[in-house]
């Protein structure tokens, strides 16, 4: 069983930064995936961004973004593969929602094939 607990959200300023930090109780092949989702109330949780660690990945699809980050996010892994972190610049009233760190076997847009998630951090970003 894959524990992850996510920190860093937070009030900030539209147009300022915020760094989440996933961490995890451990790397396994189950943690191979790390991800990044935000889900507002009434919607589908989306991706945001992930980190796919598979040695058959190929390196085009190791790092995904969504289509709404638009070079404004960056994802990173430490070298032990427990800690993701989620760099967010350029933050917008729109990107207030809750984030969600989720790990699993392997990547995929949809967030229903996730096994394991963390609580969750508020974001929020006033004009």
């Amino acid at each position: 069983q894959v524990h992850l607990v996510e920190s860093g959200g937070g009030r900030v300023q539209a147009g300022g930064s915020l760094r989440l930090t996933c961490t995890s109780s451990e790397y396994t092949d189950n943690s191979d995936c790390m991800a990044w989702f935000r889900q507002t109330p009434g919607m589908t949780r989306e991706l945001v961004a992930w980190i796919d660690n598979d040695v058959g990945t190929l390196d085009s699809n190791r790092v995904k973004y969504g289509d709404f980050v638009k070079g404004r996010f960056t994802v990173s892994q430490d070298r032990t593969k427990t800690t993701l972190y989620l760099q967010m610049n350029h933050l917008q009233p729109d990107d207030s929602t809750m984030y969600y760190c989720a790990a699993n076997h392997a990547c995929y847009w949809d967030p229903t094939f996730y096994d394991f998630w963390g609580p969750g951090t508020q974001v929020t970003v006033y004009s």
